[in-house]
């Protein structure tokens, strides 16, 4: 990757640059020990001078920014050590004080930037080149000249290039870099695929729908770098204390200058209170928690999410392809007297023949079985929450609610409660043609195995509240409520109602978290503290609105998130503690002399190494996250093995939401 050959080239000039001034000041102390009286202190001093000032200029240049930004940090201070070592004659002090600094400061930027780079490793998946299928014939080109229509095809073992609809061929794909789920994911014609994902058995032609950015991975990789960039009101005061630091630092050691007239503990106090760890306390361990989500398929927008996440308190749930497997089956056709079952099944198909929701598909599943074709009339509308008005061969067709079926044809009322009560606790698609009313099909959907136990997972993290809102029919809610343990449902509920009951939820206080499959739940999620869309196929990759996306279908992310979330605050808080601890003990035993009693002359280069001990606490404390997620992983993988949990897949989100009524579970 492009960014790793920059890294690698910055960090070999800054090693040559290290190895240079380092090799300078030593030939300086070598010529005290072996060559004194042999020549002039003058002449033996000018390889540390040229040492020290080729090694302690990145510190003064990035001094020189802080000061010019009004915001003097670690690097000022450390400058200013250089600098009056420098101007005491402590040459070759000054050369090795640079030197251990910058090596220390290398080694933060090396393991910050070994985070980020596992990130981008993570993402940085899609290959520069495709083989695209023109006019019959297979041609390689570079990414850049692909465009969305364009059919690719990609043999076993090599990454997806972009994504896409597989058009031929079927295999299996590892999407483990998506997901974090190593079971691969059985792939056929009709099936979404997505770029930086592997395949692995078979030969597929895929139809490209996103390419570069617009591919799932790229705004993945769009995202996490948004997420890297924001400051936090929790860094904004960590920067606050900092800078308070430099003052009170060069207070102290002003006076201890003043009151002793040793300018070696003055410099000593300088080096030792830097606040380059506390700096470190909030950037670090946030790194680490992207990454450690990013491995599970937790793609987190804003790093302000992520904080929230740790306050939740009540999570609101929808039910359709969330708690539910949104795979539906059609168990039961009751036509309106008069009506064939054949005829309700026809109008059924003609009407959802184009819509990419769950319950269309399995219409249209069973219709193809049943043998029954589609009259593939392509005039149709969608109208958003309520059903679809399609313009077949057989005249209008009105496929969706009941109440809104009832709206346009009042008389139809009593036709329709009639059949209500024959698909009890399954979900009722309604049909009208031609101003007649034909009857409902009864669909039924499965709730995920592991959907309880993640309730249960959440009260034990203190969630107070889990309710299930949806635009199902409040007997299918119950169900399904009754089955996981929820505490309030709110059923039949159109898009704005959801989106007024969560407001009304933050309103009263409520630190609110809403998953939704990210299409119809938009306005919802919004309106969350933290709104999480569930799946990322075929939809934005964060629903234009939610805060968070989930790259799987498995629920058990959610208490995830949340136990990740509050560790993360945890690991913020350790850091700061012991980062100012560390600089506090070193600012004591610097200013009352005690590292002078201890090294003697050496006291100076111990503080660069005390300098460094903060950074290390921090930086092994907050990579604490990624060891987390891995163990997450594996227990995830000992159960699915074992067959207590399903094995996640990636998943297209819905879109028609099937009055609203509210009942309360006990």
């Amino acid at each position: 990757m492009a960014c790793c050959s920059h890294h690698n080239v910055k960090l070999e000039r800054y090693m040559t640059l290290y190895l240079v001034g380092g090799v300078l000041v030593l030939c300086t102390k070598l010529a005290e020990w072996f060559f004194s009286g042999a020549i002039s202190p003058w002449v033996a001093q000018l390889p540390a001078i040229a040492g020290a000032i080729m090694l302690g200029m990145p510190l003064f240049v990035a001094a020189w920014k802080e000061v010019q930004r009004g915001r003097a940090s670690t690097s000022s201070l450390c400058a200013l050590a250089i600098l009056a070592a420098l101007a005491q004659g402590q040459y070759v002090a000054a050369g090795f004080l640079a030197l251990i600094l910058l090596v220390a400061d290398q080694f933060v930027r090396q393991r910050a930037w070994g985070a980020q780079k596992a990130i981008e490793d993570l993402v940085g998946l899609t290959p520069d080149v495709a083989r695209v299928v023109r006019d019959n014939a297979e041609q390689e080109v570079h990414l850049s000249e692909v465009r969305v229509g364009d059919v690719i095809r990609v043999r076993p073992g090599e990454n997806l290039p972009v994504d896409g609809v597989v058009v031929k061929g079927r295999s299996a794909i590892n999407q483990a870099s998506l997901t974090g789920e190593a079971i691969p994911h059985e792939v056929a014609p009709g099936d979404p695929v997505y770029a930086g994902t592997t395949n692995i058995s078979g030969v597929i032609e895929l139809r490209a729908t996103q390419i570069g950015q617009d591919s799932t991975i790229g705004k993945v990789t769009q995202l996490i770098r948004e997420a890297e960039s924001t400051r936090t009101p929790r860094q904004l005061m960590i920067e606050q204390v900092a800078s308070f630091f430099v003052p009170v630092t060069l207070s102290v050691a002003f006076i201890v200058w003043f009151l002793t007239k040793d300018i070696e503990r003055a410099i000593t106090v300088l080096v030792v209170a830097c606040p380059s760890a506390l700096l470190l306390s909030s950037p670090l361990a946030l790194v680490a928690a992207f990454a450690a989500a990013a491995r599970l398929g937790i793609l987190i927008k804003k790093t302000n999410y992520l904080e929230e996440s740790a306050g939740i308190d009540t999570v609101v749930l929808d039910k359709t392809g969330t708690m539910t497997t949104g795979r539906f089956s059609v168990s039961k056709l009751v036509p309106a007297e008069g009506v064939e079952g054949a005829d309700l099944l026809q109008a059924a198909a003609d009407g959802e023949q184009h819509s990419n929701h769950p319950l269309a598909k399995s219409i249209l599943q069973t219709a193809q079985a049943a043998r029954v074709v589609p009259d593939h009339s392509t005039d149709f509308e969608e109208i958003h929450g309520r059903g679809i008005r399609a313009r077949t061969s057989a005249g209008e067709v009105l496929v969706g609610r009941p109440s809104w079926l009832i709206e346009l044809f009042p008389e139809i009322k009593p036709q329709v409660q009639a059949v209500e009560s024959r698909i009890e606790g399954m979900t009722g698609v309604h049909v009208v043609r031609n101003g007649r009313y034909l009857g409902v099909v009864g669909l039924e959907d499965k709730v995920r195995s592991n959907t309880r136990n993640v309730v249960s997972r959440l009260r034990e993290l203190g969630v107070r509240r889990v309710d299930i809102l949806t635009g199902d029919r409040v007997s299918v809610a119950e169900r399904v409520g009754r089955a996981v343990g929820v505490d309030n449902i709110e059923a039949e509920c159109l898009p704005e109602e959801k989106h007024a009951i969560i407001q009304g939820l933050v309103k009263e206080g409520r630190r609110v978290m809403m998953v939704g499959d990210g299409i119809n739940d938009g306005p919802s999620l919004a309106a969350a503290d933290v709104g999480v869309a569930m799946g990322l196929g075929g939809s934005d990759i964060a629903a234009n609105s939610a805060g968070v996306a989930l790259m799987t279908d498995d629920l058990s992310r959610i208490p995830f998130l949340v136990e990740l979330a509050r560790r993360t605050r945890a690991i913020i808080a350790q850091n700061i503690a012991a980062s100012i601890i560390v600089a506090l003990v070193g600012l004591v035993l610097a200013a009352t002399g005690q590292l002078e009693a201890a090294f003697g002359s050496g006291a100076l280069l111990f503080a660069a190494f005390y300098h460094v001990m903060g950074d290390v606490v921090v930086i092994g404390n907050s990579f604490r996250l990624f060891r987390f997620g891995e163990a997450f992983s594996e227990e995830e993988a000992r159960l699915i093995e074992q067959g207590v949990l399903e094995a996640p897949q990636t998943r297209r989100a819905g879109s028609l939401s099937l009055g609203r009524q509210t009942a309360a579970v006990g």
